[in-house]
């Protein structure tokens, strides 16, 4: 138990809904999207996926994949949405450094008012994205 600012003791929950800590630590901008990522199965505690009110507790291993794979694991357990400093203390990040920006994709730039991509254009941006699929050609079905 840690005291508040008053002094006195204040209990904190013995465990909390997964999706609520994600949301209440930062992870997320907004509850929903912290549930809609349990339920696509982008939330793993302890290696087991997580349902949005599955309970965590302090110590639990939290494994989110959002723009990058973050491993976390809960200090703290918060049932609301704290400042940035408050939340950085509720958790232990240890996750593995973003890749440097000069081995990230390319994104492919047009110029304003160049309208649509031909046919080429969008197999060149395909290509630079990592989507290089050759199509079957005609009368390859069997």
């Amino acid at each position: 138990m840690d005291p508040d600012e008053h002094g006195s003791p204040q209990a904190g929950p013995a465990s909390v809904r997964v999706d609520v800590w994600l949301w209440a630590v930062r992870i997320f901008k907004t509850r929903s999207a912290a549930t809609a990522a349990c339920k696509a199965g982008h939330v793993k505690i302890d290696g087991d996926r997580a349902k949005p009110a599955q309970r965590i507790h302090v110590g639990d291993q939290v494994r989110v994949r959002t723009d990058r794979d973050r491993i976390l694991v809960a200090q703290q357990l918060l049932k609301k949405r704290v400042g940035a400093p408050i939340a950085a203390k509720a958790l232990i990040d240890n996750s593995p450094p973003p890749p440097p920006r000069e081995f990230a994709a390319p994104i492919a730039f047009r110029d304003r008012g160049a309208g649509r991509p031909t046919k080429r254009e969008r197999r060149e941006i395909d290509r630079i994205r990592g989507r290089d699929i050759e199509p079957e050609p005609w009368g390859a079905e069997e």
